[in-house]
């Protein structure tokens, strides 16, 4: 409450006529990011948007459930997304050092005792076993960020599930981008499919 406070005396004030248009007009975000809930991992500061260009989804290692997973909440946010408000891209990132994508890589079983976090991560496994067999030999921190970068890979293939996406893709009204966050370096790693590589933003811009 007195962040909120601070917001209202500062920001609010300052962007009271463009608050004001948003209110009044609607939203029209560019953008859909589809990120982690980590904490350290603020979407609108990384990309320095303001408030009305992204639409959010954030939740425990950027899970994309399939289109007819029980798990609606993603798929109801992503349908709203490309289907009303006309999102242009969809980006899904992930970031190194994700807690979710290193229980999914030790198992589990490890987290059984908070049942839900389980169920949950249980849609990451897929990512995890394949950057087991990825990183044989190179050791644990490579097999996270293989594991990272493969959980980022399986949700934008997860994205694909659904017909609205699909549609949009197919008339070349979105692009589909993955990101990984570095926690290290504050820099975003981004998926260039013709390198099948993650790649320094600085590359690409």
């Amino acid at each position: 409450l007195h962040g909120h406070r601070a917001f209202l005396k500062g920001y609010a004030r300052s962007e009271r006529e463009y608050l004001k248009q948003l209110a009044d007009e609607g939203q029209t975000p560019g953008a859909m990011y589809i990120g982690c809930s980590d904490s350290r991992v603020i979407p609108e500061l990384l990309t320095r948007t303001k408030p009305g260009e992204l639409f959010v989804v954030r939740n425990v290692a950027n899970v994309v459930p399939v289109q007819g997973d029980t798990a609606t909440s993603v798929g109801a946010a992503l349908e709203f997304a490309v289907g009303v408000l006309g999102v242009r891209d969809v980006i899904v990132c992930g970031h190194d050092e994700c807690g979710g994508v290193k229980a999914a890589v030790a198992g589990v079983q490890t987290v059984s005792h908070m049942p839900s976090l389980a169920d949950w991560l249980g849609r990451v496994e897929p990512a995890a076993e394949a950057a087991k067999e990825a990183a044989k030999g190179a050791g644990d921190d490579w097999e996270l960020r293989f594991a990272v970068e493969e959980n980022v890979l399986l949700q934008l293939e997860n994205l694909s599930t659904y017909p609205q996406v699909q549609q949009a893709v197919a008339e070349d009204r979105i692009a589909l981008h993955g990101w990984v966050y570095d926690l290290h370096s504050a820099r975003v790693r981004v998926f260039d499919p013709d390198e099948v590589a993650f790649l320094p933003v600085e590359e690409l811009l």
